[in-house]
């Protein structure tokens, strides 16, 4: 009797008490919850919670958070998962005390000897086959148990026992060699190709252990005869049934056409149709998947209409082409697929949802197989319009020199892909392909690792990117834009999202939403007196610089103006009306919002001085309209703008000449280009302090110079800090301090920011 058969009477036998180390992974979940089906006692520990662990729990399962010799207790067996080596201490007080151990693949194997077992194996497509069999099954009335790779929403969990069936489904894991373990009744076997490298030499001796599981089952073997290498190794077996789309299956599908994520097709046995079914996950690989499992229900005496029935309503595991956001702008999809056949696959049906492009960010799993199969994956993308390649997720390997994200980009490159880039720090990912996001576009993350975290992040922000492009109606909404873009500092991480609406009723709903829903919400002008942190602004950033925000219009001697306009642009306007009195504001190079917020000056004039009244927004939405001295108007300052918003203000002057107003301009600009620094800059950094203005201050303090990174104190005027050429957000931040400390320290002056300091130090997503 082989050891599987012994360890299932034990399993069968009576009550056990049973431990196992890992327990919260996908696969020990599963065993756990037979165990526990079957009578045991079980206990388990990991170094994370999961939502599977919660469920066990309730089913009677003793967890223990974090792993110590002490949680085996007195267990009369114990389990462990691939991961668990040498030097973890539970195994190694298992070890010591000379427990009785088995691998999980061991105890699968007994599992399966405990009922007529049916294996599903291969490279690519056993979870959802597997899943797909489990179903089909049981609506078929065959009562059956199963096992799979991931939590099946139709199944309801990952394993299930039911004593009145005699059958258990079970994915069979080829990727350390256990597959040789199990002794099924029969199996499916959907593909065999080069893969798990780090544990095989070479496809032959991939090929020894399926072999060896062929030699072991008693029943059929069902093969996709699409596959060669299944076909070569399995079409000689005496119980040997062939499936796929070759004219040499047994059981062959025609006629595939695909609609709405649906996919519909028809299926023969023998050469006689049997019928049409229709199949709700997209991919003409799941309708291979779907046959196979088609070919094991029909040899089991299925009724076929059952069996279309079951299709039909089958629903896809977590993470195999699992929409996590969809619209009819968007879509956002994220998939499990990290060998090259499998992201060929994935992006071929990403392709065939009619959407514009396809945008791909894939995580790359263990170093060997990127090395090993790095020629597969540049030729694997070939459907992804733009792909961000991350760093290897290195599973439980150790890093490969020379091995990274960027070799498989290099073979991409290689192979004619335009855009294909590489990007180390995952967390980026997410931001990097949010900002080539356009509408008509369907997003995946790709990969066994954790690049569905990054997935997850776009989906969360596509759709409420959605919510707000809905409500603000006319206008543009970008997700992450990149502030150095729009600051004349030239630095500043991205804006979650960026909204520039062109009506003001437009941006008043969007004023009222993002105030309901307790989003942030930050408007920017032409970024002139504003330093933005490099992670960024979280929330929506308005920019209202288009549409109605850009309108001049001159009457009876007053000039309303939407605050999109520059300064500039009204002084010229005023002069060309002839009115008097705007020159000064040539020299300032902000839009007349952030003028009206900071109460902006130079040269002698002052912004409300010429205010008649502002029309501006209230965080509900509301419209208002106040002149300067119902307003809370101070020395660079507007506190009624605080937390409302303008989005208008009228101006007045006085009569002038245009030649004379023409040589006040010129002055103005004369002085701003002889007394201001050409270098990308936010304008005066400090507050003038009561002693002297601070220009002089820093000038006195020798100052002048002082660098950090790409920024440094203007050479020409004291309070400018300029950008020197890649200067960060923490460079400038980090010369202001030493001017502030070195004020402080020498003159006893404590220099505050005119400039305004917004955002997040790390990152919007942190």
């Amino acid at each position: 009797m082989d050891t599987g058969q012994i360890l299932a009477d034990i399993l069968v036998g009576g009550e056990l008490k049973i431990h196992l180390i890992g327990v919260a992974g996908s696969g020990m979940s599963g065993i756990a919850g037979l165990l526990l089906a079957l009578g045991h006692q079980v206990g388990g520990s990991d170094k994370a919670r999961t939502v599977e662990v919660d469920r066990l729990e309730k089913l009677g399962l003793r967890f223990h958070l974090g792993q110590d010799a002490a949680n085996i207790g007195d267990a009369d067996l114990i389990i462990f998962s691939s991961a668990i080596r040498p030097g973890n201490p539970e195994y190694d007080e298992a070890i010591r005390t000379k427990r009785n151990m088995v691998r999980r693949a061991d105890a699968l194997a007994a599992i399966l000897n405990c009922k007529k077992g049916i294996v599903v194996c291969g490279m690519h497509g056993k979870t959802t086959t597997s899943s797909m069999a489990a179903h089909v099954l049981k609506v078929g009335g065959l009562h059956p148990s199963h096992y799979v790779g991931a939590e099946i929403p139709i199944l309801g969990t990952n394993a299930l026992w039911d004593p009145t069936g005699e059958y258990l489904v079970a994915e069979g894991d080829e990727s350390d060699g256990t597959l040789a373990f199990y002794h099924p009744e029969h199996a499916i076997v959907l593909n065999i190709e080069e893969e798990h490298l780090d544990y095989y030499a070479d496809l032959a001796a991939i090929e020894v252990v399926f072999n060896q599981l062929l030699s072991q089952t008693r029943g059929k073997v069902i093969f996709s005869a699409d596959d060669a290498n299944a076909t070569r190794i399995c079409s000689t077996h005496p119980g040997a049934i062939s499936y796929g789309e070759s004219h040499t299956a047994f059981y062959r599908f025609d006629d595939v056409h695909t609609k709405d994520f649906q996919s519909h097709f028809r299926v023969l046995r023998g050469g006689e149709p049997l019928g049409a079914i229709t199949l709700n996950v997209p991919g003409r690989h799941n309708v291979s998947n779907s046959v196979g499992a088609i070919a094991l229900a029909t040899e089991l005496g299925v009724p076929f209409a059952k069996i279309a029935e079951a299709l039909e309503s089958f629903r896809g595991a977590r993470r195999r082409f699992e929409i996590k956001y969809r619209s009819d702008r968007y879509m956002v999809v994220d998939d499990y697929g990290h060998h090259p056949s499998e992201v060929k696959a994935t992006l071929a049906t990403a392709k065939n949802t009619g959407r514009k492009r396809v945008l791909c960010m894939f995580q790359p799993h263990r170093y060997s197989r990127t090395l090993k199969l790095k020629a597969e994956f540049g030729r694997a993308f070939h459907h992804a319009d733009v792909a961000v390649i991350a760093d290897v997720y290195p599973a439980s390997e150790l890093p490969i020199d020379g091995v990274s994200g960027q070799t498989i980009v290099d073979e991409m490159l290689r192979e004619g892909h335009e855009a294909a880039s590489f990007q180390p720090d995952r967390k980026k990912i997410a931001l990097e392909i949010g900002r080539a996001l356009e509408p008509g576009d369907v997003v995946i993350s790709l990969g066994a690792g954790n690049i569905h975290e990054a997935g997850s992040i776009l989906a969360r922000d596509i759709k409420q990117l959605d919510e707000l492009q809905t409500v603000m109606g006319h206008g543009t909404i970008k997700l992450y834009e990149p502030l150095s873009k729009h600051t004349t500092m030239r630095v500043g991480g991205p804006a979650q999202f960026w909204a520039e609406p062109e009506t003001e009723e437009a941006f008043a709903r969007l004023v009222r939403f993002c105030t309901l829903n307790e989003i942030p919400l930050f408007v920017m002008g032409r970024g002139s007196n504003l330093l933005v942190r490099d992670g960024g602004i979280r929330g929506v950033v308005v920019h209202l610089a288009r549409g109605e925000f850009k309108t001049i219009e001159v009457k009876d001697g007053k000039i309303q103006a939407g605050v999109g306009v520059k300064q500039k642009e009204l002084a010229y306007a005023a002069r060309d009306a002839e009115i008097g009195g705007f020159e000064w504001l040539e020299g300032i190079p902000g839009n007349i919002g952030g003028a009206l917020r900071m109460n902006a000056g130079a040269m002698g004039g002052e912004t409300f001085r010429q205010v008649v009244s502002v029309r501006f927004v209230d965080p509900h939405g509301n419209f208002h309209m106040k002149t300067p001295a119902e307003m809370d108007v101070r020395y660079r300052h507007c506190g009624t703008l605080e937390k409302n918003f303008a989005v208008s203000a009228t101006f007045v002057g006085h009569p002038g000449n245009a030649e004379e107003i023409e040589k006040l301009l010129e002055a103005s600009t004369h002085k701003r280009r002889t007394s201001q620094p050409r270098e990308s800059s936010a304008g005066c950094i400090f507050k003038n302090p009561e002693q002297c203005p601070a220009g002089k201050l820093v000038d006195e303090l020798g100052l002048k110079g002082t660098r950090v990174g790409g920024a440094k104190v203007s050479e020409v005027h004291g309070n400018f800090i300029v950008n020197d050429g890649g200067a960060t957000a923490a460079d400038v931040l980090a010369v202001i301090d030493k001017v502030k400390e070195v004020a402080l320290r020498e003159r006893g002056i404590q220099l505050e920011t005119e400039v305004q300091i917004v955002g997040e130090e790390k990152g919007i997503h942190d």
